[in-house]
């Protein structure tokens, strides 16, 4: 357990805002305004991590625990009882989600801070709160967790609480590191029965997220599919370049390297945009 697999380093040199703590603020505009988000906070965390690791920096060990000690504080209970990381404001993603909801990403990347933190200060205040957020796992979306298990039993950890469940594709892969970094941690078999199964259902569905110029963003069911933004088909390649290092399944590495020819082919890229233009005309 050691630098976080992703370098963050934009993230790292975020400018702004922050509160008065120095934690920081997304500014949305309009009626959401400015607000805490804890997927942001997190990888500020994990980008101040990794510099702190490379360069010795004291003033990112400074911000990293800065970080690791608002999610030490800021774990609620959701409705079933479950400690989860809130966003406190309405968010529209396909429906309306109201005010507070939680995340698998966040949950994922949470954890990945706070073991990060218990691993460098030996402090198991750090590790106490990774192991309540961990719970959201163990339990399907329909009781509070992040979890999806479907048709095929293939189990997915949902970066949005919507039915039917959407599959994002980036956010399944983040939460899915922060359990890989709890059973790095606990060594909680339990953690790493869920990281195989996690891994299993990468490896039955990657090439649903294949449309043979670009990736897809998620599963969303929508006659039109939702593609994978320039940004988002990038992520993508640079995620599964992480897991064939972290699992050394030659499949990873083999859509990867797939994907970025994609990219790189400009009918491939106006193809993509058409797409992206179609779907939201037709659901937003």
């Amino acid at each position: 357990l050691d630098e976080y697999y992703m370098d963050f380093a934009e993230k790292a040199h975020y400018s702004g805002p922050f509160d008065r703590h120095g934690i920081p603020l997304l500014d949305y505009h309009g009626h959401i305004g400015v607000q805490y988000n804890p997927i942001a906070i997190a990888q500020y965390g994990l980008g101040n991590y990794n510099l702190w690791r490379r360069t010795g920096d004291p003033a990112r060990r400074k911000k990293f625990f800065l970080i690791a000690d608002w999610l030490r504080e800021h774990l609620e209970t959701n409705a079933n009882g479950l400690p989860v990381w809130n966003h406190h404001f309405d968010w529209e993603y396909r429906d309306m989600l109201k005010a507070p909801w939680y995340s698998g990403l966040a949950q994922g990347q949470g954890i990945s801070v706070l073991v990060r933190a218990h691993r460098d200060s030996g402090d198991a205040a750090y590790l106490e709160p990774a192991k309540r957020a961990f719970a959201s796992f163990q339990k399907p979306t329909t009781t509070g967790g992040v979890a999806f298990t479907d048709e095929s039993g293939d189990l997915w950890f949902e970066e949005y609480i919507v039915s039917p469940p959407t599959h994002i594709l980036n956010g399944f892969i983040w939460a899915l590191w922060g359990v890989h970094d709890y059973f790095l941690a606990t060594h909680d078999h339990s953690a790493q029965d869920l990281v195989g199964r996690g891994v299993r259902t990468l490896l039955h569905n990657l090439d649903r997220y294949d449309l043979g110029f670009l990736s897809l963003y998620e599963q969303s069911g929508t006659r039109i599919p939702m593609v994978a933004s320039r940004f988002y088909h990038q992520l993508h390649i640079v995620q599964l370049r992480a897991m064939h290092r972290l699992t050394g399944e030659g499949k990873f590495a083999e859509v990867s390297d797939r994907w970025e020819c994609y990219s790189r082919s400009r009918p491939n890229r106006a193809r993509a945009l058409c797409y992206k233009s179609a779907f939201k005309l037709c659901y937003y």
